[in-house]
């Protein structure tokens, strides 16, 4: 019986709970890919491919001489450039396609949302008086906050931030999530925060910031999320997991 192969965009938690779920099936062949921008990426429970494909053009290559029959995107909400390039690539070669996008995080009652469309944005929103600043938007990017020395940052990061802020009142933390709700009121008491810098990721694992500040009546600069490549979406695994049914269904009688 010829294997349904699968290529699996990962590096969220959902691509590796969906990589463990379909991992056991016989008639499924996947590769997990994976950007390669983290150090030392968790253990993953199927095959992984690490690095870029050099672009949509390379990606539908990729694709076609791998002989792939469905392609899922499971990147992180911020991923933007691949997302698209995975939208373009599955256009081009024709092979089933599903996005993978844990739903936004919204505001509730008692939080104090600052929205704003990027990183350099949200060092604006700060504002010009000194504060103490929790970024917990990853290494990339957080160099943009070095035109606003005035405020004292702390910058949580899975990867030590290279080179180094140019900020002569900074701290970095190396940490990996799920957080937990004390954990993260802890923290941001112990560093005196008063603001807090992050992205619209979604998803339980990095939410108790978001709770966090909320108790402790602090402002949050969110970065929105850019509009969604062109491809049809789920917002679960489970739900990825019936569609993917369906897709390989499919491919299968089309003999792709």
């Amino acid at each position: 019986m010829e294997k349904t192969r699968i290529l699996i965009l990962g590096g969220t938690s959902e691509a590796r709970k969906l990589a463990a779920a379909l991992a056991a099936r016989e008639d499924l062949d996947i590769l997990l890919s994976l950007a390669g921008r983290t150090q030392a990426p968790a253990n993953q429970p199927v095959p992984v491919r690490i690095g870029g494909f050099g672009g949509a053009e390379g990606l539908a290559n990729f694709l076609t001489t791998g002989g792939y029959h469905l392609l899922v995107d499971a990147t992180h909400p911020f991923a933007e450039r691949i997302s698209a390039n995975a939208a373009i690539a599955a256009e081009r070669t024709g092979i089933g396609a599903l996005a993978l996008v844990r739903p936004e995080w919204v505001p509730e009652a008692g939080d104090h949302w600052h929205v704003v469309a990027d990183i350099p944005a949200a060092i604006v929103a700060l504002g010009p008086a000194p504060r103490r600043v929790f970024m917990a938007t990853g290494r990339q990017g957080a160099h943009h906050a070095e035109v606003a020395p005035q405020h004292f940052y702390l910058v949580r990061s899975v990867d030590p931030v290279d080179p180094p802020l140019a900020l002569a009142d900074v701290e970095y933390l190396l940490d990996r999530g799920p957080f937990t709700l004390e954990g993260e009121i802890e923290l941001m008491r112990q560093y005196r925060i008063d603001a807090v810098v992050t992205k619209n990721s979604g998803g339980r694992a990095a939410y108790a910031k978001i709770e966090a500040a909320r108790l402790l009546g602090l402002k949050v600069v969110v970065i929105a999320r850019a509009p969604a490549a062109s491809m049809a979406s789920v917002e679960t695994v489970e739900a990825a997991l019936e569609a993917i049914d369906h897709l390989v269904s499919t491919a299968m009688k089309r003999g792709v």
